[in-house]
C-alpha cells in the first residue's frame, strides 16, 4: 500500500513545479523544467515519466560493478549470489525514498540539503559525491580501455572518442534525449544474462555452495561483500537521480509510476550482476584463476561462449554499462555542484545560461579519460572503489534519512518500518566497512 495519502495533492496542492520562469532556486536565468499534463492519458504519462529510476539502476551496474561480481564469482564461486538477490529490497528502499524527496519537494540532493542544514554540511555532502563520483569515472573508462585492448585497439583510440561523444551529447542534447540514450545503452548490460545461461551452471554446484558455511573470517570474502554492497547504492546514484526526477518535473501524482519505475530497475541491475557472477563461477571457479583484467575475463567466458561472442558479449555489456554510468555520474556532479552554489544546472539549458553545470560535467568526464592510463589493474581499482563506496555510504544514507524526517510532511514520511530497515542497512555497511578496514590492516 502507498504511504502517500491519494487525496495528499488535492487538499493541499502540489508543491512543484514553481511558477514559470522559476529556476527551482537557481536564479532567473534557468527555465522551469518542462511539466506534465495532470489528465494525460496512461501511456503517455507512463513514457514521460518512467526513465530515471531505469536509468540511475542500469549506470549502477557500470564497469566497476560487473567486475566486482566477476572477481566474486571467480574466487567463491555462487556463495555470493544469495547476497545479490538479497540487495534488490535495499536498493529500492534507499532510492525510493530518493524519489520521494525529488517529488515532493521539487528540489535536488545538494540543494535541499543547502537550505535544510546549510552550505557547510551541502559542501561536506558534495565532497563525498565527488570522491565517489572521481573514481567511478576512471572505473568506466578503464573499462572502456580495456575493451578496446581486446580488439587490439590502444587506449587512446577508445577513451578519447568515447569522452568526447558523451560530452557532445549532453552539451547539444535536452534532458529526454541523454536519458533516451542513455537507456538504450544500459540495456545492452543484458548480454550478461544470454551469458550466464551459455555458461551452463551445475545447479548441483549452486544448491552445494549456498548451503556451505560462509568464509566471513577470511579478508578477500569480507571485501568482496563490503565491495558488492559498496556496488549496489553508490552516493552519485542518489544525487542523480533525485536531480533527474525534478529535472523531469514530477509531481506528487506521478509518484507512483516513478516508483514503479524504481523497482523494476532494482530488479534488473541486480540480475544482471548475479548474471555476471554466475557466468564466472561457472567457468572460472576452482581453477585457481583471477581475474586481473577484461582480457581475462574474456578468455574465461571463451570455453563456454566461444572466442569471438565472449568478446562481443563484453563489448555490449561491459561498453554499455561503462557509458550509460560516466553520463549518469558526471551529471550527478554537475547536478549536485550547482545545487549546492544556487547556479543554474538545466540539460535543457543552453552552455551560455549554465556555464558552470557544463563546465563540470566536461571537466568530470575529461578527468577520467585523463587519469585512467595510470591505472594498471581495472579488477583491483574497481574493487577498492566499491569498497570506498561502502564507507562512504553511511554519510549519504545519513543525509537522506535526515532530510526525510526534516522536510517530508507527516503523511509522506517514513513508516517505522522502512525506516528501521534503513538505519539496519546504515549499520550492516559500516560494520563490514570497518570489519574490512580492520582485516587488512
Amino acid at each position: 500500500m502507498s504511504d502517500v495519502a491519494p487525496d495528499a495533492e488535492a487538499v493541499r496542492g502540489p508543491v512543484w513545479p514553481a511558477p514559470a520562469g522559476s529556476t527551482r532556486g537557481s536564479g532567473p536565468l534557468e527555465p522551469a523544467a518542462p511539466t506534465l499534463r495532470r489528465r494525460s492519458p496512461l501511456l503517455p504519462t507512463l513514457l514521460l515519466v518512467l526513465g530515471p529510476g531505469l536509468m540511475v539502476m542500469l549506470a549502477d551496474t557500470d564497469a566497476g560493478s560487473i567486475v566486482t561480481a566477476a572477481q566474486s564469482g571467480a574466487r567463491w564461486g555462487y556463495r555470493l549470489l544469495p547476497l545479490q538477490l538479497l540487495l534488490i529490497p535495499v536498493l529500492y528502499l534507499v532510492m525510493e525514498l530518493t524519489v520521494r524527496l525529488g517529488v515532493i519537494t521539487g528540489k535536488g540532493h545538494a540543494e535541499l540539503i543547502r537550505e535544510t542544514f546549510g552550505n557547510r554540511w551541502a559542501l561536506v555532502s558534495v565532497g563525498t559525491l565527488i570522491v565517489s563520483a572521481i573514481g567511478a569515472l576512471v572505473t568506466e573508462f578503464a573499462g572502456v580501455a580495456g575493451l578496446g585492448r581486446l580488439f587490439g585497439l590502444p587506449a587512446t583510440t577508445t577513451v578519447v572518442p568515447a569522452a568526447a561523444a558523451l560530452i557532445a551529447l549532453v552539451v547539444t542534447g535536452g534532458y529526454r534525449r541523454v536519458e533516451i540514450v542513455g537507456i538504450t545503452l544500459g540495456l545492452c548490460e543484458l548480454a550478461f544474462v544470454a551469458a550466464a545461461v551459455l555458461a551452463h551452471p551445475d545447479a548441483n554446484a549452486i544448491a552445494s555452495q549456498l548451503h556451505s558455511t560462509a568464509p566471513l573470517a577470511k579478508p578477500g570474502f569480507t571485501a568482496l561483500v563490503a565491495a558488492n554492497i559498496g556496488a549496489v547504492v553508490m552516493p552519485w546514484m542518489i544525487f542523480y537521480q533525485q536531480g533527474a526526477v525534478v529535472e523531469k518535473g514530477l509531481r506528487r501524482r506521478h509518484l507512483r509510476i516513478a516508483r514503479a519505475d524504481t523497482g523494476v530497475g532494482a530488479v534488473v541491475t541486480q540480475i544482471v550482476m548475479a548474471a555476471v557472477l554466475v557466468a564466472t563461477a561457472a567457468t572460472l571457479h576452482g581453477g585457481g584463476r583471477s581475474l586481473t583484467s577484461v582480457a581475462d575475463l574474456s578468455s574465461a567466458l571463451a570455453p563456454a561462449l566461444g572466442r569471438e561472442t565472449a568478446r562481443y558479449v563484453l563489448l555490449f555489456g561491459v561498453g554499455g554499462a561503462a557509458l550509460v554510468a560516466s553520463i549518469v555520474v558526471a551529471l550527478a556532479l554537475a547536478w549536485a555542484v550547482a545545487e549546492a552554489f544556487g547556479k543554474p544546472r538545466s540539460l535543457n539549458d543552453s552552455v551560455r545560461r549554465a556555464p558552470l553545470f557544463y563546465g563540470l560535467f566536461t571537466a568530470a568526464v575529461a578527468a577520467g579519460a585523463a587519469l585512467v592510463l595510470t591505472s594498471h589493474s581495472l579488477v583491483n581499482l574497481s574493487i577498492d572503489v566499491e569498497v570506498l563506496n561502502a564507507l562512504l555510504l553511511p554519510v549519504v544514507l545519513g543525509f537522506l534519512i535526515a532530510l526525510a524526517l526534516r522536510v517530508l510532511p507527516s503523511g509522506d514520511r517514513l513508516s517505522r518500518r522502512r525506516r528501521g530497515a534503513l538505519l539496519a542497512v546504515i549499520g550492516v555497511v559500516t560494520a563490514l566497512g570497518l570489519v574490512w578496514v580492520a582485516l587488512v590492516l
